[in-house]
């Protein structure tokens, strides 16, 4: 059995300190040193998406919040306590709204990583701070109750971790080669409007016949016609039940999704369940439908765009305008339709409070409507994709949850490593 003993991170760690503090919108150049933001750290895993850069002199200035190779960088606010090491390929970087903690020669940066983002969850959700947005400050960070356990032995704990990880991080690009495929075939087909025709040669390129469409102001294939998103599906919203009765909720109801629950699920493409399932009486509390799987969901507000398929049946809070698939189209065709129009969705959001996009305004963003033909030889082409991606996400899901079952054992000595 492995010591219970804890010593407080800050006893431990060469160093505890903060990204930069203060205002970047007149920083950011589009080549230069890479500076990560809260939205880059994910629990476990770096995330070089929406990634911004400085330039060496501003980098320079402020080299309190300088991050290595190594380092261990921990959300602030938005999901305090996620958090990750810091690749090897990132040789020079800085930060804002970080934790960094520079692990020194007692600690093991994966197992330090590990153990925030598994361990000690409700320590850091009991240790926020802020009056108006609770945040996750240095002086918790260095409060942390941190197991005394040697270095050697957090490596072999890692090292055990890092395989699981190793295995998703695999299935992701897998995942991120499969959706290129399937997206670059869609632009092909529907936005170049290289199908292929009766010859099986694309058909713009091989001077397929286009006529111009007056409602679209576009040249579009002989026998395409316009339309609009409603065409579509059946466009649908959702509710909250009341939460001062809790009985309306449960862990074992039906689904419920929130735009919270796909903020958490943007690495996937297909949901089954968010944070909380609502029971049969808080479905009829908030006059909740139950939507099929296939069903493709889009976040309407705080934020707009989110997207992902219903695995199973669910239901949604108001968070979400939700396309049932209907009219002969498929849930592959819908959600790439949404998404090349997420321009015109988000361009005709209003709301003084926050940005939103109602159901109304969805019927009317235009979209080209192809031959049914095309589309169903579309989804017959990417079925296969969206079934190996299903597949995939399903098995790092258990890899997950193997990893974060298997990390507390292995501490408190139940699993022990050679």
């Amino acid at each position: 059995m492995l010591s219970k003993k804890t010593i407080p991170l800050g006893d431990l760690a060469e160093k505890i300190t903060v990204g930069y503090v203060g205002s970047m919108a007149s920083e950011y150049v589009d080549e230069g040193i890479p500076f990560l933001r809260s939205l880059n750290i994910r629990p476990f895993f770096f995330d070089p998406s929406n990634l911004k850069y400085v330039t060496s002199a501003f980098h320079n200035k402020i080299k309190k919040s300088t991050l290595r190779p190594g380092d261990v960088a921990v959300v602030r606010t938005g999901s305090p306590g996620a958090s990750c090491v810091i690749p090897d390929f990132l040789e020079e970087a800085n930060c804002s709204d970080l934790v960094i903690i520079r692990c020194g020669e007692k600690l093991d940066p994966h197992f330090v990583s590990y153990y925030i983002n598994s361990v000690t969850h409700s320590q850091i959700k009991g240790q926020l701070v802020g009056a108006i947005q609770k945040h996750f400050n240095i002086g918790s960070a260095k409060e942390i109750a941190f197991p005394d356990i040697d270095k050697s032995t957090q490596s072999k704990i890692s090292a055990v971790l890092s395989s699981l990880d190793a295995k998703i991080d695999c299935n992701n690009r897998i995942n991120a080669e499969l959706e290129s495929m399937a997206k670059t075939l869609y632009e092909y087909w529907f936005v170049q409007f290289d199908f292929p025709d009766v010859n099986g040669n694309p058909y713009k390129s091989s001077s397929g016949k286009m006529r111009y469409n007056a409602t679209l102001k576009r040249e579009i294939p002989e026998g395409w016609a316009d339309g609009t998103l409603n065409d579509l599906g059946q466009i649908v919203g959702g509710s909250t039940p009341s939460t001062k009765n809790p009985d309306n909720f449960t862990n074992n109801g039906t689904p419920w999704i929130t735009p919270n629950d796909l903020s958490d699920n943007l690495s996937n493409k297909f949901i089954t369940r968010g944070a909380q399932d609502v029971s049969d009486e808080g479905i009829k509390d908030a006059s909740l439908k139950k939507y099929p799987a296939g069903t493709v969901l889009l976040s309407s507000r705080a934020p707009i765009g989110y997207m992902a398929i219903a695995r199973a049946e669910l239901t949604t809070n108001q968070g979400f305008k939700s396309f049932i698939p209907c009219n002969g189209y498929s849930s592959a065709f819908i959600y790439y339709s949404v998404m090349s129009s997420m321009k015109a969705i988000t361009q005709y959001a209003s709301g003084s409070t926050f940005k939103e996009v109602s159901a109304a305004v969805l019927k009317t963003v235009k979209i080209t409507r192809p031959e049914q033909s095309i589309v169903t030889k579309f989804t017959q082409r990417v079925d296969p994709i969206f079934r190996r991606q299903d597949l995939l996400e399903q098995e790092n899901r258990q890899l997950t949850q193997l990893r974060d079952w298997l990390l507390p054992m292995l501490m408190n000595g139940q699993v022990t490593v050679t």
